[in-house]
């Protein structure tokens, strides 16, 4: 018999942006060890979607993603919502609850999903996606490192 998780979101986060490592580590800070969110790096090369909702990598890094205990996956401003009630700060997102508001919110968290990766210096995703696709190709034997040793020379 399984026992219900100890968290109440998963937060799938991009553990290459800069931003979001900020705002990973305030929450990390005011989650004080309780295990309210469990933080997932999805540029971490093992994560994987089965144990995340289904969220792709893709998906994720095209914009935040939460994934309830249930199995729900939240997306765009519902995941910060979500994630400052749990911490017992809602009412910092809690104008977003409002007609229009929220949706207006939405679409700016649009724009700033999209330009993400360019506003902080990062490759475009495909090269992201290819590059990850790479790595997981040649996991952790030699056979890769072998190539590049003798491309290199």
């Amino acid at each position: 018999m399984s026992s219900a998780p100890s968290w109440k979101i998963k937060l799938l986060y991009d553990g290459q942006c800069p931003l979001c490592l900020r705002e990973v580590n305030f929450l990390r800070r005011k989650d004080n060890g309780r295990g309210l969110i469990c933080f997932v790096d999805v540029a971490a090369d093992d994560y994987d979607p089965s144990r995340h909702g289904g969220v792709t990598f893709r998906a994720a890094m095209e914009r935040i993603h939460g994934v309830l205990p249930d199995g729900t996956v939240l997306q765009n401003v519902a995941v910060f919502r979500y994630v400052y009630e749990v911490l017992g700060m809602g009412w910092v997102y809690g104008i977003t609850k409002l007609p229009g508001i929220g949706q207006l919110a939405d679409w700016v968290y649009g724009i700033w999903a999209k330009y993400r990766l360019q506003l902080t210096g990062r490759p475009d995703l495909i090269t992201l996606i290819q590059n990850r696709e790479e790595r997981q190709a040649c996991g952790a034997g030699d056979r890769c490192r072998l190539e590049t040793s003798v491309t290199d020379t």
